[in-house]
C-alpha cells in the first residue's frame, strides 16, 4: 500500500507541474519536426535518466540527519509552489517564449529514420531538463521517506504521459486548458506537502 501511495503522490505532483512547462512545449515542438513515435521514445529515455538520477539524489540525502533532511524537503516543496504560482501570471507570455526556443533549438531538417528522430528528441530533453523543478520535487520525496522505486515510476511515468499527451494532443491541450490553473493546482499540492513534511520533522 505504501508503494502504491509514493507511485500515486509523484505522478499527482509531476503532471501539474510538468503539464505547461518546458517539457510539454519541447516535446509539442518536437513532434512538429519529426515523426510522434519516435519524438516519444526519445524524450521518455531521456526523462528516465533524469528521474533516475533524481530519486539517487533524494535517497542519499535521505541517509543524512532525518530533521534536517525533512526540512529541507519541505523546502523544496514551497520553493516549487512559489515558483509555480509566479510562473501561472504570466504563463501565456512564458509558453510562447518556450516554444520559440524550442523551435530555434529543432530548427534543423528532420531526419527520415525513426532512430535519428528518437536521438534528436532524447538530447534536446536530456540537455533541457536538468534541475527541472520535476526532478527537484522527484528528489523531495524520496528525501522525506518515500519509496524510492514507486517515486521513480510515478515520476518517469507522468512524464511519459505528459510528452504524450503533447505527441497527440499538443494544440488542443494548449488551446482549452488553462495552463494557469494547472499551475495554481500544483502550488497547492507542493505547498500541501511542504506542510505535511514540516509537521512530521517536528513529530
Amino acid at each position: 500500500m505504501e508503494f502504491l501511495v509514493a507511485g500515486v503522490t509523484a505522478f499527482l505532483l509531476v503532471v501539474p507541474v510538468e503539464l505547461p512547462d518546458k517539457t510539454f512545449m519541447a516535446t509539442l515542438v518536437l513532434s512538429t519536426r519529426y515523426r510522434p513515435g519516435p519524438v516519444w521514445i526519445g524524450v521518455t529515455l531521456a526523462f528516465g535518466i533524469q528521474c533516475l538520477v533524481a530519486v539517487v539524489a533524494g535517497r542519499l540525502i535521505s541517509l543524512l540527519p532525518q530533521r534536517p533532511v525533512q526540512l529541507v524537503a519541505a523546502g523544496l516543496f514551497l520553493l516549487g509552489a512559489i515558483l509555480l504560482i509566479r510562473s501561472a501570471r504570466r504563463a501565456a507570455a512564458e509558453e510562447l517564449a518556450r516554444e520559440r526556443e524550442y523551435e530555434r533549438m529543432v530548427s534543423v531538417r528532420a531526419p527520415r529514420s525513426g532512430i535519428s528522430a528518437a536521438l534528436a528528441s532524447f538530447g534536446v530533453l536530456f540537455v533541457a531538463e536538468w534541475g527541472d523543478l520535476s526532478q527537484l520535487l522527484t528528489a523531495g520525496l524520496v528525501a522525506r521517506g518515500s519509496h524510492p522505486v514507486a517515486v521513480f515510476a510515478g515520476s518517469w511515468a507522468a512524464l511519459a504521459v505528459i510528452s504524450a499527451a503533447a505527441v497527440l494532443l499538443g494544440r488542443v491541450l494548449m488551446r482549452y486548458v488553462s495552463l494557469a490553473i494547472v499551475q495554481y493546482i500544483g502550488a497547492t499540492v507542493c505547498a500541501l506537502l511542504a506542510l505535511v513534511t514540516v509537521v512530521a520533522a517536528f513529530n
